[in-house]
């Protein structure tokens, strides 16, 4: 509610800034308070749930502030703005939340409509409360007491909110003509007012002109599709634009569907029965000519992106239906499985474009970082392309050729299967020569020069096997183009060999004798060694060896040995003879 309140605050300090202009006049920046409303809360997003919320909480506010309230907490009264209010400019304001509340929800509920088909009426009818709201506020706008400008963009509005209403509900027609006088007041005030606000009004003529185009496709002129192709190839706005765009063309497509029953590839008719199929298998070509047409590596990635996320939501419908028709298959007593149906040769097609197109993406991409790769690196702290890169992107490729040729449907075309493989060895060679060029820069020569001679052998048998199929090198690159290239390599490595042996050479051999002493036992002696400036030099020895040193003496008495003690038998008592007698006194103690 802070943020609301601090939007609530600005507003009002535009609103008085206006009112004190020069014209003497009420004044409102329509455009200007909306598209920043809407950037604020939510719509940067997609949110209109949470857009909606703000414009309820915002007319609250409004008709507390200015003590316009319809009744209260009990009873409803109705109220009406009318011309001889106008003595603040928040009353206009709060009639274009009203319309913007209304317009927000009708957007709310068109997207929840994809799924749920009869929220289109309730879709409707709120785009209509917001186009009478609209009407309202220019009707109020017409007061002599509201200036040029704010009159204009009231005008403006109208007719943008009766343009949608209208385009709803197909009218193409009167749609085409509320968005044109929306798009000629827009242009005029672009042309009058200052640069920021220039910028402002011209960012809403390029969204009204994908729906003038659309329009005028549907009245009858067939070169409004491909201004739309165009407007999205020139990237005409990003996020909801683009998205705008999408939906525009795909519309336009399903229209022209209906007259697509079948497609031919490989000598075969196939029936397309399934609407998203015909509605794919249309727009490629368009697909691939505004890919082909791209201004930039962005915006063709772009395309790649999203050619390849329609095709596989295309063979995920096919694989749909594949699994109805194997039902079909286990119920009935149809014995014919040897021939591949078609609605399998539909489904092989489908992969073979989406393979074709991850091949073209890559190879694209493996184009740009090649002449990256040429550039001399401005930045040395930042990490450059290398053939590791490339060669990652070889490898994609090879796998999809992989996938290409285990098609079902085409494992007896031969002309096909050799075309693959023809292919193949042309990327294998583009990979082998960058695995070289990875050898070279760790400075493995004699690797580099196998796998050079490795890339001459790919290249030449590709030349030879390509005079039986004519047109099967037209979109590959070119082979005599690498082999002029590899040839090129390979002198320079032998040079770059020859002059690193040289080098080697010129040094004397005692100062590139490399033994395990360390630093402070050979002060005196002084040697290249490399191991000195990296991560372990060997400054001392660790642990030190043992060295010997004088022990703890140990004393033996060896003289006890020769000492001669004198006798003690004087001193020892002689026991005599006592008999049974004696015997008998040492029993009972007598004795002791």
């Amino acid at each position: 509610m802070s943020a609301d309140k601090q939007n609530d605050a600005k507003f009002s300090a535009m609103d008085e800034n206006k009112e004190n202009s020069p014209d003497g006049g009420l004044g409102l920046e329509i455009l200007q308070i909306i598209k920043e409303s809407q950037q604020q809360h939510g719509l940067r997003h997609g949110d209109y749930q949470r857009y909606r919320g703000y414009c309820s909480r915002r007319l609250r506010r409004l008709r507390k502030t200015l003590g316009f309230k319809m009744g209260n907490r009990h009873k409803f009264i109705g109220k009406k703005i009318t011309v001889e209010m106008l003595s603040d400019s928040r009353y206009l304001l709060l009639v274009l939340m009203e319309a913007e509340r209304a317009w927000s929800y009708a957007m709310q509920l068109k997207q929840e409509a994809n799924t749920e088909p009869r929220k289109r009426f309730h879709l409707l009818a709120r785009l209509r409360k917001a186009a009478k709201h609209s009407e309202k506020l220019e009707k109020l706008c017409e007061s002599p007491r509201v200036d040029a400008k704010t009159k204009l963009e009231a005008q403006a509005y109208t007719a943008y909110l009766s343009g949608m209403v209208e385009f709803e509900m197909q009218e193409w027609k009167r749609a085409m003509e509320a968005f044109n006088k929306c798009k000629t007041i827009y242009e005029k005030l672009a042309s009058a007012f200052t640069e920021e606000m220039a910028a402002l009004y011209r960012q809403r003529v390029d969204e009204i002109s994908p729906n003038i185009r659309y329009c005028a496709y549907n009245i009858g002129d067939q070169n409004a599709i491909n201004d739309l192709m165009q407007m999205r190839l020139t990237g005409g706005g990003g996020g909801m634009m683009a998205e705008k765009l999408e939906a525009l063309i795909t519309q336009a497509r399903t229209k022209q569907a209906a007259t697509m029953s079948e497609v031919e590839w490989r000598g075969r008719s196939v029936p397309v029965k399934i609407d998203k199929a015909r509605i794919f298998l249309l727009g490629l070509a368009d697909n691939e000519a505004a890919i082909a047409q791209a201004s930039n590596e962005e915006t063709k990635e772009h395309l790649y992106e999203t050619l390849l996320a329609e095709c596989r939501d295309t063979i995920q419908a096919v694989k749909e239906e594949l699994k109805s028709e194997a039902k079909q298959r286990e119920r009935g007593s149809d014995g014919d499985t040897g021939k591949v149906s078609n609605l399998q040769f539909l489904h092989s097609y489908l992969t073979y474009i989406k393979l074709c197109t991850l091949v073209k993406r890559n190879e694209s991409m493996a184009h740009t970082l090649q002449a990256k790769l040429k550039e001399p690196e401005a930045d040395e702290n930042k990490r450059g392309p290398r053939p590791q890169d490339l060669i990652r992107l070889y490898d994609i490729v090879l796998q999809s050729l992989a996938e290409l040729s285990t098609l079902q449907g085409l494992e007896d075309d031969h002309t096909f299967q050799k075309e693959v493989s023809l292919k193949t060895l042309v990327y294998k060679a583009y990979r082998c020569f960058f695995i070289a060029q990875s050898y070279v820069l760790v400075k493995k020569w004699s690797e580099a020069l196998v796998l050079y001679e490795r890339v001459l052998k790919y290249a030449k048998e590709v030349q030879s096997k390509a005079k039986s199929l004519n047109n099967s090198l037209k979109d590959l690159p070119d082979v005599q183009e690498l082999i002029a290239e590899v040839n090129a390599e390979k002198y320079s490595l032998q040079a770059a060999a020859i002059l690193d042996t040289d080098e080697t050479a010129e040094v004397p051999s005692q100062q590139q004798v490399k033994d395990n002493t360390p630093l402070c036992n050979r002060l005196e002696t002084f040697r290249l060694d490399p191991a000195l400036v990296g991560k372990q030099p060997n400054l001392v020895q660790f642990p030190p060896d043992f060295q010997p040193i004088p022990c703890k003496p140990l004393f033996f008495d060896l003289a006890l040995n020769h000492v001669a003690f004198p006798p003690l038998d004087d001193k020892v008592e002689q026991k005599g003879k006592g008999g049974l007698t004696g015997y008998i006194k040492g029993i009972f103690g007598f004795g002791s």
